[in-house]
């Protein structure tokens, strides 16, 4: 067996029926990536009839004046059931790259080693927790398990099964927030690159040159969408009109029961339907503006890239100040319903293995955990280290921790 160089059509031939295929492990992730400063290669594990057997997508940085790292995103594409196949891989892995002063590639295997209990928020291992041990064996460097998103990619991520999910799955948190949405006007539209700017002016951090050449990288295979998430003031002014007046009916029945009899109960009904009759009145006025102003309102919007069997919210965003809108439920929420009959998973991205209601991304994960995914915890990050005094010297140097500071990644 040996390691040579594999062509676009060979690679991703390999990729696309193998277990562990996924978005990163893909040609035009190696496109994307080059327009960020780093070199690709595609590898491959050949025996000697040539059969492929194992491969990867190699990104490669330098560090130093001659020096590299390399960066097998959520790679490699083997059989980890095969320690003798894991070994040679990993071997001949370190012989070809120290010719080419790689000093280590960085790999976060997209293995699922256990599934959290929605109950009580702990890992129900399974059968693949041994591959920590077999990498361990190999000399892989394990890295620190990250509870929040401190690694290249996230440690926990959130899957809807499509086929098993419905609406009534949801939480009652988080199909209230739909129905709000829904009643208050909002629509969504799949848009193009020309539109990216919306979403980069959502606070998510990556800016809009980015998103753009991510876009086109993964349109060029009809692999991208892009939705937008808007007001139609028509829509949100005759459901206003019909909530108001059915409120409204609800407040005369309390006034006219009160004229006849007191009651705490019925004083206090008839103040909460004040309130609401409040707010209503207030959406017919906002939906009337925005109809008199003639002005689109984009209120929230996401990047999904579609591979396999799976469509994963890879960027998503919305503005704050349309919150009371809950424009991000409605997003959600009208991505699964277009994609439920067309792939198998719906990959909601990160959450954080922290489920405390005191943690700083509660938030999130209250989000995300709403829609009844089921939550994975991954392998985690290793470091496959092929140049020992070089690895040391970047370490104690810092240039390891500069490098893979979050802030300093491609935003």
């Amino acid at each position: 067996m040996h390691i040579r160089a594999l062509n676009i059509e060979e690679f991703t031939n390999f990729e696309q029926t193998h277990s562990l295929t996924n978005l990163y492990q893909t040609i035009s992730y190696g496109m994307l990536m080059a327009e960020y400063n780093y070199d690709y290669e595609i590898i491959g594990l050949v025996n000697d009839n040539d059969i492929i057997l194992g491969a990867s997508l190699i990104l490669l940085k330098k560090v130093g004046l001659k020096n590299y790292y390399g960066y097998a995103p959520r790679g490699f594409l083997i059989d980890y059931n095969n320690y003798d196949l894991v070994r040679t891989f990993t071997n001949l892995l370190k012989k070809y790259y120290a010719k080419k002063n790689v000093i280590f590639i960085k790999t976060n295997p997209n293995i699922a080693i256990g599934k959290i209990n929605k109950n009580n928020y702990n890992t129900v291992y399974n059968d693949y927790n041994y591959v920590n041990s077999l990498l361990t064996n190999l000399d892989y460097k394990k890295l620190k398990n990250n509870l929040y998103f401190e690694a290249s990619l996230p440690r926990f991520n959130a899957l809807i099964d499509l086929e098993n999910t419905s609406f009534n799955d949801f939480s009652k948190n988080t199909k209230n927030k739909i129905r709000k949405s829904i009643r208050k006007g909002l629509t969504i539209e799949l848009a193009n690159k020309e539109q990216i700017d919306i979403l980069s002016n959502f606070n998510i951090n990556y800016d809009a040159y980015f998103l753009k050449d991510l876009y086109t990288v993964y349109n060029k295979n009809y692999a991208v969408d892009y939705f937008l998430v808007s007001i139609d003031y028509n829509k949100f002014l005759d459901n206003s009109q019909i909530t108001y007046d059915n409120e409204l009916e609800k407040n005369n029945f309390y006034n006219n029961k009160l004229s006849h009899f007191y009651s705490e109960k019925l004083i206090n009904r008839k103040m909460n339907s004040d309130k609401v009759l409040l707010s209503y009145k207030n959406d017919i006025l906002e939906a009337t503006k925005g109809i008199s102003d003639n002005n689109k309102v984009y209120l929230a919007a996401a990047i999904v890239i579609k591979h396999n069997n799976t469509a994963t919210i890879l960027y998503s965003g919305f503005d704050n100040n349309y919150k009371r809108f809950a424009p991000n439920y409605y997003l959600y929420y009208q991505i699964f319903n277009y994609y439920k009959n067309k792939f198998k998973y719906l990959d909601l991205n990160g959450v954080v293995g922290d489920f405390t209601n005191d943690n700083p991304y509660h938030g999130l994960n209250r989000f995300k955990l709403g829609y009844n995914p089921n939550i994975y915890e991954f392998i985690g990050e290793f470091d496959l280290i092929i140049d020992s005094r070089g690895y040391e010297s970047l370490l104690k140097n810092g240039i390891l921790a500069k490098e893979f500071n979050k802030s300093n990644e491609v935003k």
